[in-house]
């Protein structure tokens, strides 16, 4: 049984598998004298581990920040397709592509530390919560009702992450990879049909790493989530991904299949080096 933190049918995302979820045409994004995306072009296709790589700087995390709202381009495109028909996403805000089913982690941890686990997920609910002010306040019938449905929802999250010890823990109290696990908790409890993450095993040990790639593994394969990910391990993006996207000085270098795009020579002069490449193949 798929748990319902899995499903996103309440955004409307649902596509038959193949189809583009997301295309970015020629996406431009430049601060003073320098550009983070020249001409950036990429379809993301439903239902795949769309991977993201490149040097520092190279723009992955301001392509992500383009498709979350978070940054407006200066030329281009980024449209999402839904079954309820295409929405164009440059210029709108978070909030709005948020409500169209598009969830994300940061690079840096943006939890509320203060906080415990279980409130930093409940606020990834925010999007469906609609309770007027006064039962709200009062927390009385829907209100009351409404946030229990949502708070079971959140509970099968913190099943599904293994995450049940630390669940009553104020976040600032945890581990760096608990912490990103509750990051990636957040952006579950939104019922995503599009999950973007920057990162989500930066900093982790290699059993940290083996968990959190399984947790991605499981959202994308029990449910169909599409997901596009950054990440600079070589081994888990060849070993996880459908698609591969390479970007140097804010330009795609390189887009194919993992097995393609990592005997790309210029993949491997920008970014692997022949070296790393080598123990890739390994």
């Amino acid at each position: 049984m798929i748990p319902r933190a899995y499903r996103h049918d309440l955004n409307g995302s649902r596509l038959t598998p193949g189809e583009t979820v997301v295309e970015c045409s020629r996406l431009s994004l430049g601060f003073g004298g320098v550009q983070a995306l020249d001409a950036v072009s990429l379809d993301v296709v439903q239902g795949h581990i769309h991977s993201v790589i490149g040097p520092n700087g190279a723009g992955k995390s301001s392509l992500l920040n383009c498709v979350s709202g978070l940054y407006r381009p200066q030329q281009g495109s980024i449209t999402l397709h839904t079954d309820r028909g295409p929405h164009e996403l440059a210029g709108r805000p978070p909030h709005r592509i948020a409500r169209l089913g598009v969830a994300r982690s940061f690079q840096n941890i943006e939890l509320f530390s203060h906080l415990t686990v279980l409130e930093n997920l409940m606020l990834g609910r925010h999007i469906h919560m609609s309770t007027a002010l006064l039962p709200a306040l009062l927390w009385f019938g829907p209100a009351r009702r409404a946030e229990i449905a949502h708070r079971e929802l959140v509970e099968e999250v913190i099943d599904l992450l293994d995450i049940q010890e630390v669940r009553n823990t104020p976040v600032g109290a945890l581990a760096y990879g608990i912490q990103k696990r509750t990051e990636l908790g957040r952006a579950l409890c939104m019922q995503p049909g599009l999950l973007l993450l920057d990162e989500p095993m930066a900093g982790m040990n290699a059993e940290e790493k083996e968990d959190m790639a399984r947790f991605i593994l499981d959202v994308h394969e029990l449910a169909g989530v599409t997901v596009v990910l950054i990440e600079h391990d070589m081994n888990v993006v060849m070993d996880i991904s459908d698609q591969v996207t390479v970007l140097d000085f804010g330009r795609v270098i390189a887009d194919g299949p993992p097995a393609e795009v990592k005997r790309n020579p210029d993949v491997i002069a920008a970014y692997l080096g022949s070296a790393a490449s080598e123990a890739v193949e390994q």
